[in-house]
This record gives structure tokens, sequence and C-alpha cells, in this order.
């Protein structure tokens, strides 16, 4: 079984708006990224050769000359090219998907490509037909935006007529050509009243693939179905005489393809609300139900192979998760699909998807660009950045046992915490033997948020005070690593009192530098992996614009100074630690936060003052505290900026707490930082931003979540 990887490049129109995911990712603006896929040492590559990208006016002169330079690259690095036409497209705007322009166009267009590219031996004319066809024909998400069987039908018969004329297109230039058929491995389940309707869209998942086989004909289960919505008996004989029988059926699974639908209404939220002419229903991802059982990719492709008999390929893997779950993922699939080789089923290869990541695929690629998922690179500085997955994908690939601590335990998927509407018995998380993390900082905010996230997680720690753990002591520190034996430490401790700091420096330098080079010289010594934290105060404030990492330091305080002293004693000790800074935090779970402060204040009827000409980068904590978990599970080092994007005056950000909560906003008092008495100097200006790209997202965003939080939480307890 190979290792394929993938490019998510979906090119799908809304109105008449074009969205390219590899324009949102910056692909053409990177010549090197080829290079690192190519590293990975995958075996085959899915490459879009689009439809809508080269050749959106009709009849005109492609340009090919970025994409042969990509492919002769490829070609000498011995990795097959998998040629993607039209993925979740409804082609150029000179087409219409609902009738034969476009197929015939697919065609010719993909005859031009066999012509100028004649060594391409493998081809997906058209990704995943029927997911197309019921996002475009049966949701309305897409173009052209339909709501009814007729639409879904037309179109769905479209790109299979499409996918049969294009490979015999094809097939006059290249007569080896392979068709690697891609679609969804889905699977509905239901409550018993609505058993009609999942027997419905269970024998419609195949449909696509009984059309290209030849099988659709009068005795086929859905033949009344297909002429009761409009389907003639001449589009249905084309298939039994033009068949496109698959070389390779590539099924992409994901873990919300199993869908389940109920009845019951109100146990479910109205946007999962629909229905057909004589039920309403819920429709709702499977495995957020405690009614019921994902079967998983194991059964679904076995029954694939059954029904026909063709190689199969598991065409994308990739999950929008932690990094430890998308870790989890990868070996859960990899492991499914050994079974059913080891059991000798075909079964060709996986393919790691998104390798660069994907935009919007929360809303559906409804709205331009989306919010961002990384894969096996993270692009967001401009750049290909390595995750954890490529460690894992490169030992997958030389077909090596992977390891990293954070994998065990499985996925979030397999346990009762999955469940969204249902109940179901909690089982105990974070209960495992292997190596913890050590997480210094009991009694402080970010030592207990990463607890409470880490568990959440199902990452595997161990809370210490400083009781337990005194970062002053050496002998301490040696001795709790012998004995835990942690594959990483996460020091949240030190001294936090800024203006304190100016009085007590001995302390505040023992906690923020001596206490931190002990964890430094340690770790190293025992090979363990250590985070730190430290804080914008590093910096002078004379710029205008955010600090990035690159930036020098002058710190203006005690406190600043004992950081900058700490940053550079852990990195000389231990290059590979990782210090991250960042700026007054504020969080769901506790009351020793900046909004807490205002909040409280205004509601007791006090003016509370704040400075107006000191910019911050307000940070929510469970976003710090998440992204700061992955950057350490990829193995980041040295130091990196984390904060919300957005910068903000403590004046401004104090009046928008307010409004927020509907408080008298008059009460708040903007003064000038030096009208304001303040044993330690302040910056003036120490927003935050990082080389490695916007890895939170915007402080507007963040509030809104943590107001959201603060009222569950408040609601639970």
């Amino acid at each position: 079984m190979e290792i394929w990887g993938g490019l998510e490049c979906s090119i799908n129109r809304i109105g008449n708006q074009y969205f390219n995911q590899l324009e949102h990712a910056g692909y053409d603006s990177r010549p090197s990224d080829l290079k690192a896929i190519s590293a990975l040492g995958i075996t085959s590559i899915r490459y879009p050769i689009l439809w809508e990208k080269h050749q959106p006016q009709q009849n005109t002169v492609i340009d090919w000359d970025k994409t042969r330079e990509e492919l002769l690259y490829l070609r000498g690095q011995n990795i097959e090219v998998i040629a993607g036409l039209v993925h979740h497209g409804s082609g150029p705007l000179y087409v219409d998907i609902l009738d034969d322009s476009f197929s015939s166009g697919l065609a010719q267009y993909a005859q031009q490509v066999a012509t100028d590219f004649p060594w391409i031996n493998h081809y997906t004319p058209i990704n995943e037909p029927l997911t197309t066809a019921r996002f475009c024909g049966l949701y309305g998400l897409w173009w052209p935006h339909e709501r009814n069987d007729y639409s879904f039908l037309k179109i769905l018969f479209q790109e299979c007529k499409a996918t049969v004329l294009a490979m015999e297109a094809i097939r006059t230039v290249n007569p080896k050509a392979k068709l690697v058929h891609t679609e969804d491995l889905g699977k509905t389940h239901s409550t018993a009243p609505l058993s009609y309707q999942a027997d419905l869209e269970n024998k419609r998942r195949w449909l696509g693939l009984d059309l290209l086989c030849g099988r659709v004909h009068q005795n086929h289960p859905l033949y009344p179905y297909l002429i009761e919505n409009g389907i003639t008996k001449e589009e249905i004989a084309f298939f039994e005489t033009s068949i496109g029988m698959p070389d390779i059926l590539g099924f992409n699974y994901y873990i919300t393809s199993e869908r389940f639908i109920d009845e019951d209404l109100d146990a479910y939220p109205t946007h999962t609300h629909g229905g057909n002419s004589t039920h309403q229903y819920a429709d709702i991802e499977a495995v957020r139900s405690s009614k019921v059982n994902i079967l998983g990719p194991y059964p679904l492709l076995k029954e694939a192979w059954q029904r026909y008999g063709i190689s199969l390929a598991l065409t994308e893997v990739h999950l929008h998760c932690t990094r430890e779950e998308q870790m989890r993922w990868l070996q859960y699939i990899h492991q499914e699909a050994k079974k059913l080789e080891i059991e000798g089923v075909d079964i060709k290869a996986i393919t790691i998807w998104a390798l660069l990541g994907a935009f919007g695929w929360d809303k559906l690629l409804t709205q331009p660009k989306g919010n961002y998922e990384s894969g096996v690179f993270d692009i967001r500085s401009g750049k290909l950045r390595p995750t954890a997955l490529t460690a894992m994908v490169k030992a997958l690939t030389k077909n090596e046992n992977f390891h990293h601590p954070v994998i065990a335990g499985g996925g979030w998927w397999e346990k009762n915490y999955r469940v969204l509407y249902g109940n179901l018995a909690q089982e105990v998380v974070g209960n495992f033997n292997g190596q913890p993390i050590l997480i210094l900082g009991k009694t402080g905010t970010l030592g207990n948020a990463f607890a409470k996230i880490c568990a959440k997680r199902d990452l595997h720690f161990k809370l210490f005070s400083r009781a337990e753990l005194d970062i002053i002591n050496p002998a301490q520190i040696e001795q709790i690593i012998i004995e835990e034996k942690p594959w990483a430490i996460i020091n949240t401790t030190g001294f936090v009192r800024v203006d304190d700091a100016e009085e007590e420096q001995e302390d505040c330098y023992n906690s923020n530098t001596i206490g931190c080079k002990n964890l430094a010289i340690l770790c190293k010594k025992h090979h363990v992996k250590l985070l730190t934290f430290s804080s914008d105060l590093v910096f002078d404030g004379v710029k205008n614009h955010p600090y990035t990492e690159d930036d020098e330091v002058n710190p203006l305080n005690i406190y600043g100074k004992s950081k900058v002293h700490g940053e550079h004693e852990v990195l000389q000790h231990h290059p590979n630690a990782l210090v991250i800074r960042s700026s007054t935090f504020f969080g769901p779970w506790d009351e020793y936060n900046y909004i807490y402060q205002v909040i409280n204040c205004l509601k007791a009827g006090l003016p509370f003052i704040a400075p107006h000409d000191v910019m911050v980068s307000p940070t929510y904590v469970p976003d710090l505290v998440n992204t700061s978990l992955d950057v350490l599970i990829d193995n980041e080092s040295g130091i990196w900026h984390l904060a919300n994007v957005g910068g903000i005056s403590f004046a401004a950000f104090a009046l928008l707490v307010a409004k927020h909560q509907g408080l008298d906003e008059s009460l708040i008092i903007a003064k000038p930082i030096q009208e304001i008495n303040l044993s330690a100097k302040r910056p003036s200006y120490s927003v935050l931003a990082s080389k490695h790209g916007c890895l939170l997202p915007t402080l507007n965003d963040a509030l809104k979540r943590y107001f959201q939080e603060v009222k569950l939480y408040d609601f639970m307890y």
C-alpha cells in the first residue's frame, strides 16, 4: 500500500464568483512547494490541472508554462501524477453544468491536457461527482444553487457523462490512461420511521459509480426514482453503451461522511433541520449522536470492494482538528486500510490530503477564503512550515513505525465525549501509561488553563505546584524528570507583578531568569522538550506597528529585563526550547484578568481608570494555550509571538467590554499612563505580530467566544 499526497484545490462557484483554494493558499507565489512535498517520499500526487483556472475563456490558447515546469519536476522525482481536471467545480462561465455544454466542453479540455502532457497516465476528470451534485443541485450551496432532485440528477448525469467523454478523449492520445475516480465514502443512519429516507440515500450514494460501470438500467433499484424526477431513458441509455469503468475507485472518508437523520427536531439546533415531502428531520454528523455508532472506513471500503471488485484507494485523508487529533486520525485510517490489505482487498494507497491545508470548509466554501485549517504544512507565514504530520508522513512512506507520545489514547471520535446530541457516560480522559507533559504552575491562570485544555484534548499531563517542584531547585527538577520521564515540560510559573518587581528584583530574577535557566539545562540533559513564556514588555514601544520575533528587545522595567535574560538563558542552554511571548491575557475560568476587573468595577458603580496611550494585544487564554500546544507538538523552537490579532489601548478595551455588557461607559476614565501611579514604566506600544503568520483569531472573534464561554461556565458552575 502506497502513500500518495494531494492539494486541496477546489474551484467552486458562488453566483458568478469563483473561490479558488490554491489562490487562497498563495500556491503560485511559492515555486519551492513541490520540493518540500516531494521530500515527503510520496509515490503519487493528486495534481490539479483545473479547467476553470486554465481555460476560463472559451477557445483561448492555454498558457501551460508553470504547469509544465511543475509536471516535469514531479516526473523527474518519479512521482506519478494523478491529474485532476474539475474539483468541486461547475466549469467555466461559458458552459452550463445542467446540459451537454459541460460534458462536451470538459472532453475537449481533457484532450488538450493529454496532448500537451502525454506522459500523464492517471486522471480524475471530476472529483466527487455525487458530492458536487448534492451541493450544487440538492442543497443550493454552490452554483447553480438549485434545491431539487431534478437538478441534482441532471448535474450528476452530466458529471458522469463528462467523465466518460473525457477519458475517451484522453485515450485517443494516451491509450494507457487510467481513470482514478473519487467519491465520498458516506453512509446514512436513521431512526426507524426514517429508514425509507436512509435507504434512498444509501442507494443513491452508489449512483454515480453504477452509471460509470454500466449498471443502471430498468432493473436498477433507483430507475423509477430517476424517471420520476425527469431523467430520460436516452440519458440512462448513454451509460449502457458508453461505459467508463474506473481503474481505481478512490474514496474520501471524513469524520462527517456518516450522517444520522432523526425526526425529533426539538433535540437538535435549527440549522440541522430539513426534510422531504413526508417528514421533517434533523440531519447531523452520526459521530455526534448517542443513538448510533459510526461504522468507520473499514466496513464501508469492504462494502465497496465486494460491490465492484475494483482496486481501491483512500484518496483524501484529513481532519480539521488539533495537531494530535490529526495524527491520531491518520494513524487510525492507515491501520484500517492495512487491515483490508492483509485480508486481500486490493487497496492501492492512502492519500495524505490538504498538504497545504484548506480554507473555508467550516462554512462549506460558501464565503470568500474563510477560516484556514493547516495540513501537513502550515502556510500562514507565506512559506511552508512543516507540522508534526510531516515527520509522520515521512515515516509512513518509508514503512517505518512512527511514535509520538501524544498519539496515545485514541481519537475523540472513539470517545463518549464525541456526543453532542444525547447522553453517554463520560469516561476518564488523560489516563495513559506513556510519557506525560509536566505543567508547572498549579496555582496560576495559565497553568490551570493548560491542565484544563490538555484534559479536553486527551493529552497525558501532570500538574505541579511550586511546593512540589520549585524551579529554583535544580536537584528537585532533575529528580522529578527522572521519576516522571516527561516528553515535555510547560513552564507557566514566574514573577508576574510588574510594579512589585521594581522593589523585589531578586525574587523577580530568580523566577524569571534563574529558574528558567535551570529548567533549560536539565531539559536539555534529559532530552525533554521545554516550553516557557515571556512577555510583550521586552520591547520599548518606539515602534508604531506590531513587533515581530525579529525586532530588537529593549525593556523599560525590571520585569521586562528579567524576561529578556530568561529568554537568553533558555535558548543558550537548550536551543530546541520554545519561548512564547504573549500579552495581557483574559480567560473564562478565573477572575484574575482585566475584563473581570472592568466588569466588577462598573457593576459596583465605581469609576475605572485606564490608560488611553498604551497599546497592547489582549490575548484569549484558550487560543493561546491551544496554539502553544500545537506548536509544541510540531517541535518548533526559538521565540514565537502568540497574540490575538488586533492592537487596542487599555481604555478602548475597557470601553469595548462595557459596551458588550451594557454597562455604564461613562465610568471609564481614560488617562495618560503618566497620570496613573505605576512604579514600572510601560512601553506605549507593545502590540505583537508573528513572522509565522496570524496563528490566533482576531480580538473581536476572541471576545465573542469569551463571553459565550463565561455565560456557559457560570451556568454550569
